[in-house]
């Protein structure tokens, strides 16, 4: 008896869908885990900085083998400069999330508030990469096209929410950014509670608009 294997339409785009089921169980997984090393490198570098930390140290807070990561990244700089603009540019998404929700005056104040808040200043494994870890990335220029691009979305974002004066919007945003970065980093540096204060105070009242007479 001759036996034919059925060659109906059906029965082939059932044969091509388990073929490719594997596939993208195989591409998902990966994207999971190369989320797990990139969340895992953002905590890990903020709080005990870049040149602080290696791939086995990131690999191990991912819970993963340290001869996995190579798959992933091509190497430690790679991922510190991937992360650090992924994290400015959730920045900059979160800004102008706030912006549509919002309105441009109260979204100003929450960014302001939250930017310059003691937790931000305390808190460095959550914080901004910038006053955290700006000095590293500074030192290291392959990280610079991603983080250049992210700066731009962050001073759009906080221009969009300034109000219409003489000054351009874009202007007062770049001055504002660089003063909340700037108070951050002060405030970090002083042991005395009080002068930490008063600059993140001082910042805020700077970037803020003055409310009218």
């Amino acid at each position: 008896m001759t036996f034919v294997m059925p060659t109906s339409r059906k029965y082939m785009m059932v044969v091509m869908q388990n073929r490719e089921a594997p596939m993208r169980g195989t591409s998902q997984q990966k994207a999971e885990t190369r989320r797990r090393i990139m969340d895992a490198a953002s905590r890990l570098f903020r709080r005990e900085g870049i040149d602080g930390v290696g791939v086995d140290a990131v690999m191990r807070q991912a819970g993963l083998t340290h001869g996995g990561f190579y798959g992933h990244f091509p190497s430690k700089e790679s991922l510190a400069a991937e992360v650090c603009a992924e994290q400015l540019s959730r920045s900059a998404a979160r800004w102008q999330a706030m912006r549509e929700e919002h309105g441009a005056e109260q979204a100003l104040a929450r960014i302001v508030e939250s930017y310059l808040s003691a937790a931000h200043v305390e808190q460095s494994e959550r914080s901004c990469v910038v006053p955290t870890l700006g000095a590293e990335l500074a030192r290291r220029p392959g990280a610079h096209p991603g983080l250049t691009s992210a700066i731009r979305a962050m001073v759009d974002a906080l221009a969009s929410c300034l109000p219409r004066r003489r000054a351009p919007a874009r202007e007062r945003a770049l001055a504002g950014l660089s003063c909340m970065v700037g108070a951050v980093v002060l405030a970090r540096l002083s042991n005395d509670p009080a002068l930490s204060q008063e600059i993140l105070e001082a910042a805020r009242k700077d970037v803020l608009p003055a409310a009218p007479p």
